[in-house]
């Protein structure tokens, strides 16, 4: 229940900073450009609102709605998510959004989309500033990396360490390297201490690599035991630091990797509640290579209630092996920010097409899955991160030309430019109403896949 408290209070500290910026960035051009702003509304109000207030000499409520799926400006002359077509059949009044040339409507409309996109910018540059950038090489992972069926089955042989593919340098695990190894058609790896290069399908699709159970490529741990929990089973049962747990019931490994996934299959035949299949899962037969003798040993032990051996092997990679970290001054930080920003959305938008995907369709989530995105501590740096991403997402989103998000307006917009004649206020009426229905059906479908996903 903490984390969940945890990750719920990120998540929406974040959307509430997103919300409020993008729609100041809506309400700063309506001001520069003296369009009257009605209400500035953080999350939705229908029916009621939970609070407001009006400052004197001011044209503009601000308020507090209840439901958070959002936020909103009210602007004078304009066919929004207030659906106020009763205005709109007022004569046009000079402070109006209607009034105005189109060239302003335009800023006024994206607004939103370029505060959102500068935000994000502008948190990479600080959180470089604050926290530099701190990584594990690739080539200082001396182990290697564990591979799945998948990854062997096009070459890839554990103990592997990548260097480069085809078409750029690979110098640290994370998710460009998994997207440059997708679209790669060769890479180059360190096996052995030599250098190996051989062909790839140059098809991947990232998102089973990232999805599948065990992923496509993982840090390979060996199965060298780190301590022992004082009085817990191992301890008991003789085993000590350094030794090696290399057997499980009968299934041999070498990796922790390997170990975790024995451990699944447990709690997978747990998760059935057989009370005789459970009382089976407590004996365990395990095979030990001690460290001082490199001699094998077979011991049979009864796991306690809570299937624990009672030992520690996890160490985070960082500590395992040496990391780099590079440090930005104030003004470097803010180029450096803006090149992350632009290859986080750049890689964002390329990822879009696994959505048209019966599994990237299953991936489409709302909050839950957002919440799920926080870590279940408090981190600043990981919280200014993914709220930096987030807000690139939302930027991205609200651009398509969708009517009743922005990037609808726009492309009206650009139509009416063309065109040179504005669409009917009849048109757009009805554009943002199908437009809303066509979110409101997204958002009950990303609903569905978070009830699916985190709560059954």
């Amino acid at each position: 229940m903490e984390i969940f408290f945890i990750q719920a209070l990120q998540l929406i500290l974040c959307f509430m900073l997103l919300v409020v910026l993008h729609e100041g960035g809506h309400f700063l051009f309506a001001k520069i450009f003296k369009v009257r702003v009605e209400k500035f509304c953080l999350f939705f109000d229908p029916w009621f609102t939970l609070f407001k207030f009006k400052p004197k000499k001011s044209d503009t409520t601000y308020a507090l709605g209840w439901l958070p799926l959002g936020g909103y400006v009210k602007i004078s002359g304009m066919i929004d998510e207030s659906m106020d077509t009763e205005q709109m059949k007022q004569p046009v009044k000079p402070w109006e959004f209607r009034a105005k040339p189109a060239w302003q409507r335009l800023f006024i409309m994206i607004g939103g989309v370029l505060v959102n996109f500068l935000t994000a910018l502008a948190i990479y540059a600080m959180v470089l500033f604050t926290w530099g950038d701190t990584y594990v090489p690739l080539r200082n992972m001396t182990d290697g990396l564990k591979y799945n069926e998948m990854a062997q089955s096009v070459g890839f042989r554990d103990g592997d360490i990548p260097l480069r593919t085809d078409a750029v340098e690979l110098e640290r695990m994370d998710g460009d390297m998994f997207r440059a190894i997708s679209e790669a058609h060769s890479v180059t790896v360190l096996r052995d201490g030599k250098e190996v290069t051989f062909s790839l399908p140059g098809d991947l699709s990232l998102l089973e690599m990232l999805k599948d159970q065990p992923r496509f490529a993982a840090v390979l741990m060996p199965s060298r035991i780190d301590s022992v929990t004082a009085g817990g089973v191992a301890d008991k049962a003789g085993i000590r630091a350094g030794d090696e747990l290399i057997g499980y019931n009968g299934q041999a490994f070498s990796t922790w990797n390997e170990y975790a996934v024995v451990r699944g299959s447990i709690a997978d035949v747990l998760a059935q509640g057989n009370a005789a299949d459970s009382l089976k899962m407590r004996q365990a037969a395990l095979v030990v290579r001690r460290a001082e003798t490199g001699m094998t040993d077979t011991l049979n032990v009864m796991l306690g209630k809570d299937y624990k051996l009672g030992i520690v092997w996890n160490i985070p990679t960082a500590t395992r092996y040496e990391s780099v970290t590079r440090t930005y001054g104030f003004f470097e930080s803010f180029p450096a920010g803006a090149v992350h920003g632009w290859k986080v959305l750049t890689g964002y938008v390329d990822d879009l097409k696994y959505v048209f995907t019966t599994e990237g369709a299953k991936s489409v989530g709302s909050f839950v899955a957002i919440g799920h995105m926080f870590p279940a501590v408090w981190d600043w740096q990981r919280f200014w991160e993914l709220t930096a991403f987030i807000s690139l997402m939302l930027a991205f989103l609200n651009i398509l030309p969708i009517p009743a998000l922005d990037g609808g307006h726009v492309f009206f917009l650009l139509v009416e430019v063309i065109m040179r004649r504005k669409p009917s206020d009849k048109f757009m009426e009805r554009a943002q109403t199908v437009g809303m229905t066509l979110l409101l059906l997204l958002m009950a479908f990303a609903l569905f896949n978070d009830f699916r996903n985190f709560l059954f």
